[in-house]
């Protein structure tokens, strides 16, 4: 699916009204788990917050041309998540508004050409800046989901669930993992993953489908009745 660069920044905007609506500054609810394993909800949270904070790097690369990379080094970001998730969550709320204005503002300040400027994510790919707002958009939806507050997949964009579907397998393609025919039963989209074994086909709603891919909570089924095959992370 062609997702467009204003889809894009709709969704990241969504995203994060849902994050920010579900990350209640209340250490209980905080300090409780969230779907990923080993994560707290604080965790989620501090993890998003300096995800912007990251991507707002990659904003002044593209605005000045100086390179700034997201994170020094792999170890110094998942130390920041750490550093953040112990943080009371009055504050650690306070840094994930404040760190998603500060973004959102950055890009709105940029023009034509510097959109255009190519900038080094934390994987290594090198993209234009236009990619910045679908990156963000896929950690805020997600992770609004991950916080188990009451957000779903089926809360999200029909379009960006399909985009999403259409990144996920990409990445996966990559892998050995089981090869999967996807036939969502509310659209005319259809995924094939190549892996082993022979083709699955698994069904189900879009963002049950979704959810699957992503390796999260779902209730995908087999055409034939079968088990549906477990997939291993996918970021």
């Amino acid at each position: 699916m062609a997702r467009t660069f204003d889809e894009a920044r709709g969704w990241m905007r969504l995203g994060t009204a849902l994050l920010i609506g579900a990350a209640d500054p209340d250490d209980a609810v905080l300090d409780a788990p969230s779907t990923l394993p080993g994560w707290s909800r604080k965790h989620v949270v501090a993890h998003v917050a300096a995800n912007a904070d990251a991507l707002g790097n990659l904003v002044h690369w593209a605005a000045t041309g100086e390179k700034t990379p997201m994170y020094a080094s792999p170890e110094e970001r998942a130390a920041g998540i750490e550093k953040g998730a112990a943080l009371p969550a009055a504050g650690l709320t306070a840094w994930l508004r404040r760190s998603a204005q500060e973004l959102e503002t950055a890009m709105a300040a940029l023009g034509d050409e510097q959109w255009r400027a190519e900038v080094v994510t934390a994987q290594g790919r090198t993209v234009p800046a236009t990619e910045l707002p679908w990156m963000r958009s896929r950690e805020v939806c997600v992770h609004a989901v991950d916080l188990a507050k009451g957000v779903t997949f089926a809360d999200l964009p029909a379009r960006f669930l399909a985009a999403l579907c259409d990144d996920v397998v990409a990445k996966r393609a990559a892998g050995s993992g089981p090869a999967l025919v996807l036939v969502p039963t509310d659209s005319e989209d259809r995924w094939e993953l190549p892996g082993t074994g022979d083709p699955v086909e698994v069904t189900g709603p879009l963002h049950e489908l979704t959810a699957f891919l992503t390796g999260r909570p779902a209730s995908p089924t087999s055409r034939h009745g079968g088990p549906v095959p477990v997939l291993g992370p996918w970021l």
